[in-house]
């Protein structure tokens, strides 16, 4: 519960840090510039007292100025502390405590006043401690709130990553899922189809033994596969002309035959070529990427055809289709998780098939460029003699 009504108050918060350290920063920005504008104005006003009593021809006009200074030292609020030779306090003004010259504080104050800043000694022997302006200790402030702010942004930024890392892998275990079951769609409809045929005819129909046999065979592998998730895979000689036929011939009595029929082909000289790989795993890959394909030729007929050959050391296998194809917007990400041809799909399938053909096989997975339907390429390195 704590959770969810953080991750529903967290977009507030970083707005409301967001606009804390704006005005933070602008308000640092004009405390600086209201600083150095009266640091001007004091200065000109203690240039032109000290100039106008040196030059005036009236008597006791120097101490007078002299006096002027003193109370405009004292209006800047400036720690100030002067000593002789001997180092005795003669003279001390904006103390932060009332105490006499003589009081052993006032000594100890100097001694502060030194490591902040570095004393100045005059012409006569004396040396005046002084320390910050009043506004040092305001921008000190104010840089420490900033600090705390941007500490808090940091931190809202590392939980949001945290809650998104957290939602994509419970996306990714969703998907999972929801491939499992379509995985286990096909098998089960045929199932359901031929029971359907033996309640309807007296005799079985030609070859049901063999089709009810094929899908319990593919849903022992969809069992395997997932399996096989997260563990090594295998490695053995893979003929990928009889991989491309045994997963058609798989799709074939599955396929629509009279309303928007769909046809697969296979396009291969034997069983060749070879290439080392996980049959399970490679196996899964290829029907994805042939689901794929069923999926966009959904309420239309065409064909589906799975070419095989072999160029520049490699086993190429084409899945072609002639649906409507893959919009350009989806070319560049078409193979990333969540991306979905398909209105309320996933997008777990093309993405699963490239994990399977780039990462466990060390082949690639591309779109290839086609003026109409779609063309998927798996290349795989060839077997050694």
């Amino acid at each position: 519960m704590r959770d969810r009504r953080l991750r529903r108050w967290a977009p507030a918060i970083v707005v409301l840090l967001v606009a804390v350290l704006a005005a933070l920063s602008t308000g640092t920005g004009f405390l600086v510039a209201n600083h150095f504008k009266s640091e001007a104005l004091n200065t000109s006003r203690l240039y032109s007292g000290v100039f106008a009593g040196l030059n005036s021809q009236a008597d006791g006009a120097e101490l007078e100025a002299l006096l002027d200074l003193l109370e405009q030292v004292k209006r800047l609020g400036i720690p100030l502390v002067v000593t002789d030779g001997m180092g005795q306090v003669t003279a001390a003004e904006n103390l932060p405590f009332d105490a006499l010259l003589d009081d052993p504080r006032v000594k100890e104050y100097v001694r502060t006043l030194d490591r902040q800043n570095p004393p100045i000694v005059d012409r006569l022997g004396g040396t005046v401690h002084y320390g910050p302006v009043p506004a040092k200790r305001q921008l000190t402030a104010l840089v420490i709130l900033q600090g705390l702010t941007i500490l808090g942004m940091v931190l809202i930024g590392f939980y949001a990553y945290r809650h998104a890392m957290a939602s994509q892998r419970d996306r990714l275990w969703v998907a999972m899922a929801r491939e499992a079951a379509h995985q286990m769609g096909t098998p089960l409809m045929s199932l359901q189809g031929w029971i359907e045929q033996l309640r309807l005819r007296p005799a079985a129909p030609e070859g049901l033994a063999d089709h009810l046999a094929a899908d319990a065979e593919r849903l022992e592998r969809v069992a395997q596969r997932f399996e096989r998730i997260g563990n090594p895979g295998r490695s053995e000689a893979l003929g990928l002309g009889a991989l491309a036929e045994r997963v058609a011939g798989y799709f074939r009595p599955r396929l629509p035959r009279h309303a928007n029929p769909i046809t697969i082909h296979v396009k291969a000289r034997g069983p060749g070529p070879m290439v080392v790989a996980d049959p399970v795993l490679l196996e899964w890959a290829l029907e994805s990427l042939v689901k794929n394909a069923i999926d966009a030729l959904h309420g239309q007929s065409g064909d589906i055809t799975l070419s095989v050959d072999v160029a520049d050391g490699a086993g190429l296998l084409r899945i072609i289709d002639t649906g409507p194809g893959v919009s350009p917007d989806l070319h560049r990400n078409i193979f990333q998780p969540g991306i979905s041809t398909k209105t309320g799909g996933w997008g777990i399938g093309l993405a699963l098939a490239s994990r399977v053909v780039e990462d466990a096989h060390g082949g690639s997975l591309t779109l290839e460029p086609t003026e109409a339907g779609a063309s998927f390429l798996i290349k795989l390195p060839l077997a050694d003699s």
